[in-house]
């Protein structure tokens, strides 16, 4: 089981810190995805939040909901735990002492 993605509704974002990019990608279970930068001050951190604005039928729950990736964050929590990101810099998984690997992104994976 790969390590969760955590898909917060926008009205639960400072939306204000986030601008859209030209990034897109595609999931082949949830569509298209749109990113955005962290800009806090003079500080950008490019790419840094994505989100689904239309999902598939059956990802519909996370319409507009934003993922950050935690290796570019300077810190994320779940609870009281600060998460570890998922290995590689594609996946944007939180691991925390709950969650074991081995998790897709680690050294040996790639054929997953």
């Amino acid at each position: 089981m790969p390590p969760p993605v955590y898909y917060f509704p926008p009205q639960d974002v400072r939306m204000d810190f986030l601008e859209p990019t030209q990034r897109q990608t595609w999931c082949e279970w949830k569509g298209n995805a749109r990113y955005f930068d962290v800009v806090v001050g003079d500080r950008r951190i490019e790419n840094a939040a994505w989100a689904y604005p239309s999902p598939t039928p059956s990802f519909e729950v996370i319409r507009d909901h934003l993922a950050f990736y935690p290796h570019l964050m300077d810190a994320c929590f779940v609870g009281d735990e600060q998460v570890q990101a998922q290995a590689g810099g594609f996946y944007g998984g939180w691991v925390t002492s709950n969650i074991v690997g081995p998790f897709k992104g680690e050294p040996g994976t790639q054929g997953w």
